[in-house]
């Protein structure tokens, strides 16, 4: 044809030589002659041409082809050297019985071994399997053909339990490896605790091995995937069920073959094997979730009929509740809705309990309060439990008082007094010992947290409408309150919490293990926390209006705070690297940066409330806010309508103060330097003349009841709008018969403005518990520092 090339004959020069003579002396016949003690040979090679032609073979001579489905196997090797971004190797290949075809092998046969048949190759199905592996993972390692492909190492685990299952033969380092079996459990009880033994199985070509379910958590705790079987093999540790079951090892205390926990742990541990097939216990831990599921059927009890009131249907559902838990010996969080009625519920509580309990078992019970709702506590109890014997516990005569304890039925003090005198309250016995606002010990380490730890008491009680404030640790500090030792040492806990949301996963991405985490601990303590909304329980409680008004400034405090702004900027951005991700909060140099951080912030938000609160000299020059503001409330009192005003700064308040002097425009006013509280409270509440209520977010966002107002402006806006919410929840409560609006003071471009957004963005954690707001200023990072002082 008028050209040259190489021809490869594979060997089979003589075949073709044979052919070409063979058809010369024949023209016209396209029989080949082939020696018969070489035929095997020559359909050997026959079987390895890409397009096979068609061939008559004499009868009784050859093999024909057969169809298999091969095994795909992959051997998965470590780095040969350890490197930042170390990437594993895998080798790939298909086995045809008893021969090995790699990926990229020409020919659509294998010959068989032994004189055996020829195997025709299951293209397709190497094709799909070869897919599955980018599915999984795997990369094909650039210039090595397509048999070897590189795994980021931790993926390894669920790329191999994937591949295990899909009926791949897998090696890791030569050795091979095998999927676990589901765990086998029992729980059996001792005296107050119950232990968990358990195993996981692993089939291997030489028999079972069994490894204990402590063996399978200390690999995971180390950081392995993999752990060594007795015939040399590897087996995959469970990951899922780890993830599933990762609070086993955060709750439980090991000891050698099995965990142990503790009698108030029977919640936890119960809804953790909630979904486990294979697990046994013993009569006494059945028993225990008996009584655990007969909370869905606890029932609406009726108050005693000494108490002076009506109690709603939710109300009196809490007093089945407070049953169920005294039958169980758990103690619980009332997680109401601010304005829900929580006092009186307990309140309606003690009424029957002490109206009925024989005189041999009186003991006090004692409520621990911030001093500014202790005295809500006093008149409370004086309105709807008239006979209950209520003391206040302060002063500087608190010796005689404890040692009249016991002509009282409830003692009432501040968490001040708890920490003061926590050496003399331990030794008294109290029936109940009841925390209200208790996220007033979500620290664990602060000394009132510690101090109400001591106090000996048969049932405990926290009240609260936010459990969760800032992050899970909260809820472990009032359930070790409650019941001690139920979400195991504060440090695994915490640990488990920490780390869960960083484990990898490759599907399901949406249930993340930190998810799955917060669903566990939900389902748990649900028979201990009893939360109500408003908008659950009372269909009678008037509407309550929202609205965010946008100020804009403008003249001098425009400049001060674009001067500030643009300083910080400065100074802060440089001081952080470059991974915007990482958060700003406790670097290397003990908090020092987070310290300027939270300067910053502190400072623009004064800025945007008014320019007198960074240079004392420039109170009497104008604000958005200040002006906004007064009209408004100009307009509200000429109505004849009365509104709070809350501030978290007691110097914007003196502003607010001194306008409102200067226009004669009378008010009340509270901050944390009020010592009588009760008067000033009803001044506002009774007289028609006092239309306006002025109070510092701190003394007065918890605790008071101020139904008079109909009208409440938050002048700064803050991280946590929980905090925003109990203010607000200072009108919009029982005894409220008007509709409530509450209004927040933003400026424009401002700080203000970004922390809302921050605040839509972070709210995730806890509401798969209690429906509390996870605090922002601990995960802050360099990105959402430079969106705040944009």
């Amino acid at each position: 044809h008028g050209y040259v090339a190489a021809f490869d004959d594979r060997e089979a020069y003589r075949w073709v030589v044979q052919f070409r003579e063979d058809m010369r002396a024949r023209t016209g016949d396209s029989t080949i002659a082939v020696p018969l003690g070489e035929v095997d040979q020559f359909l050997d090679r026959l079987y390895l041409l890409e397009n096979l032609p068609e061939i008559d073979l004499p009868e009784g001579i050859g093999r024909a082809p057969i169809s298999i489905q091969p095994t795909p196997c992959i051997a998965i090797h470590g780095p040969v050297a350890r490197a930042r971004n170390e990437k594993l190797t895998a080798d790939v290949w298909f086995e045809y019985e008893q021969l090995q075809v790699k990926p990229e092998q020409a020919g659509r046969f294998v010959s068989g071994a032994n004189g055996e048949a020829p195997m025709q190759r299951d293209l397709r199905f190497e094709r799909e399997a070869i897919g599955r592996l980018f599915g999984c993972g795997l990369r094909q390692l650039a210039g090595n053909g397509t048999d070897t492909f590189t795994l980021t190492p931790s993926l390894l685990p669920e790329c191999a339990a994937t591949l295990l299952a899909e009926g791949w033969r897998v090696t890791a380092d030569q050795r091979a490896i095998h999927r676990p079996g589901p765990p086998r459990i029992s729980v059996t009880s001792g005296i107050d605790w119950f232990e968990l033994r358990g195993s996981v199985s692993f089939d291997t070509e030489q028999g079972a091995f069994e490894i204990d379910i402590p063996d399978i958590l200390a690999a995971a705790r180390s950081g392995r995937h993999l752990i060594e079987l007795g015939d040399g093999s590897q087996g995959l540790l469970p990951e899922h069920w780890l993830n599933d079951h990762g609070l086993l090892a955060a709750i439980g205390r090991l000891e050698g073959d099995h965990l142990r926990f503790r009698h108030s742990q029977a919640a936890l541990l119960d809804a953790l094997l909630d979904q486990q097939e294979l697990v046994s216990v013993d009569e006494k831990f059945a028993e225990a979730r008996r009584r655990l599921s007969r909370f869905d059927g606890v029932e609406s009890k009726e108050p005693a009929a000494t108490f002076d009131g009506e109690l709603r249907s939710y109300q009196r559902d809490a007093l089945g509740w407070f049953d169920f838990l005294q039958w169980f010996g758990m103690g619980g969080i009332l997680a109401d809705d601010m304005g829900l009625g929580k006092t009186v519920q307990v309140l309606a509580m003690f009424d029957a309990w002490y109206g009925s309990a024989p005189p041999d078992r009186h003991r006090p019970s004692l409520v621990v309060a911030p001093r500014s709702v202790l005295f809500n506590w006093i008149d409370e109890a004086a309105r709807f439990t008239p006979k209950l014997r209520v003391q206040a516990y302060t002063g500087v005569e608190r010796e005689s008082l404890r040692d009249a304890f016991h002509e009282h039925d409830v003692i009432v003090t501040t968490y001040g007094l708890l920490r003061r005198d926590a050496e003399q309250l331990v030794e008294h016995d109290f029936y109940y010992v009841i925390l209200d606002e208790a996220q007033a010990i979500k620290n664990p380490n602060s000394q009132a947290a510690k101090a109400s730890r001591l106090i000996r008491a048969d049932h405990r009680l926290a009240l609260t409408g936010t459990p969760v404030e800032n992050h899970l640790g909260d809820l472990w500090s009032i359930f070790e309150f409650l019941n001690p030792g139920m979400l195991g040492s504060n440090t695994r806990f915490g640990q488990l919490v920490r780390t869960t949301s960083a484990q990898p996963r490759m599907s399901n991405a949406e249930e993340s293990p930190e998810a799955q985490t917060a669903l566990q601990i939900a389902q748990a303590l649900r028979p201990f926390i009893l939360r109500r909304t408003k908008r659950e329980v009372l269909d009678d409680l008037p509407e309550k209006t929202e609205q965010t008004l946008v100020c804009e400034m403008e003249g001098p405090q425009l400049k001060t705070y674009q001067d500030l702004r643009d300083h910080y900027r400065g100074t802060l951005l440089s001081q952080f690297g470059g991974d915007g991700a990482k958060p700003v909060w406790g670097g290397g140099d003990n908090g020092a940066s987070g310290m300027m951080v939270l300067e910053a912030l502190l400072r623009l938000r004064q800025a945007a409330c008014h320019p007198g609160l960074i240079d004392p000299n420039r109170t009497a020059e104008p604000s958005a806010k200040l002006e906004t503001l007064l009209d408004s409330l100009v307009e509200l009192t000429d109505e004849g309508h009365k509104a709070l005003v809350f501030s978290q700064f007691t110097s914007m308040l003196a502003i607010v103060r001194n306008r409102l002097d200067a226009m004669n425009i009378p008010y009340a006013y509270l901050d944390g330097k009020t010592r009588k509280r009760k008067p000033v409270v009803d001044q506002f509440q009774s007289d028609p003349d006092c239309p306006l209520f002025l109070i510092s977010l701190k003394a007065g966002g918890l605790g008071l009841n101020l139904t008079a107002a109909e009208y409440v402006f938050i002048l700064d806006p803050w991280w946590n709008p929980a905090v925003e919410q109990q203010a607000i929840d200072r009108a919009h409560r029982i005894g409220q018969t008007r509709h409530v609006f509450a209004y927040r003071l933003i400026c424009q471009d401002t700080i203000e403005q970004r922390i809302a957004d921050l605040q839509a963005k972070k709210q995730k954690l806890a509401d798969a518990i209690v429906g509390g707001q996870k605090s922002l200023l601990r995960s802050l990072t360099r990105q959402d520092l430079e969106m705040l002082l944009s």
